[in-house]
């Protein structure tokens, strides 16, 4: 049975669970702010003295790659390279956006629809992805400037949930279409990324330790300023 450590840095909340074999031994989070270089390597300590497994008896370890907080990602990504180099184990990464769509269909197994898991990146823009029910990829990771009509293509297809800590502050602009949910409750968790971990570490889906880097995606596009009467020249 595999051990895998999960570690999840890429927004506001830092999380960190051991997986064995698939299911969840122990997890530890904290939603308290800047604290993730102070917090993840004592977390990632107490989860394995709960669990009783030793450093050494880790098979893998898995950190989510983005997108999301610059500097969350830096924190997450060093950290696990550092063990895995230390250790000689293995290096896992799962897209940040793909661990919130699992996560939630781990809770919700008879959901039907759509999934759109999003990240708050700033103003009225967000980092998202659409998923399936199966957690499949619809459409790719995208840097997303909220607008009315912006998910309208997939909205003809199918229900869409809009779900983590970016989907909020786009309720105002998007709620009330068809097909349109939320479920702002729902909260990222390294334990999201427990089952494709396992199956990743089955099919030796191993990232380069060197030379891995986080997956930033920064770049939305700013949209020209108007002012109402006024022509800006070039």
């Amino acid at each position: 049975m595999a051990k895998i450590l999960l570690i999840e840095t890429a927004t506001p909340i830092c999380s960190v669970a051991i997986a064995i074999d698939g299911q969840i031994a122990a997890m530890k989070e904290s939603s308290e702010p800047n604290s993730h270089s102070a917090k993840l390597s004592v977390m990632i300590r107490d989860i394995l003295e709960t669990s009783n497994i030793q450093y050494s008896e880790l098979d893998a370890v898995c950190v989510s790659s983005g997108p999301g907080s610059y500097t969350g990602l830096r924190i997450g990504v060093s950290t696990a390279k550092g063990l895995c180099y230390a250790l000689e184990k293995p290096l896992m990464a799962i897209s940040t956006l793909e661990n919130i769509a699992a996560g939630y269909l781990q809770l919700h197994p008879q959901y039907t629809g759509y999934i759109c898991p999003m990240i708050d990146a700033r103003r009225m823009e967000v980092y998202s992805a659409i998923f399936d029910n199966k957690g499949n990829y619809i459409r790719p990771t995208n840097a997303d400037i909220i607008t009315e009509d912006i998910y309208d293509q997939w909205l003809e297809e199918n229900n869409i949930l809009f779900i983590g800590d970016g989907a909020d502050k786009t309720r105002s602009i998007l709620e009330g279409k068809n097909n349109v949910m939320f479920d702002t409750d729902f909260k990222i968790s390294a334990k999201g990324m427990a089952l494709i971990a396992e199956k990743r570490y089955e099919n030796k889906q191993f990232e380069d330790v060197a030379y891995f880097e986080p997956f930033y995606l920064k770049d939305f596009v700013a949209a020209k300023p108007s002012v109402k009467g006024l022509t800006i020249q070039k």
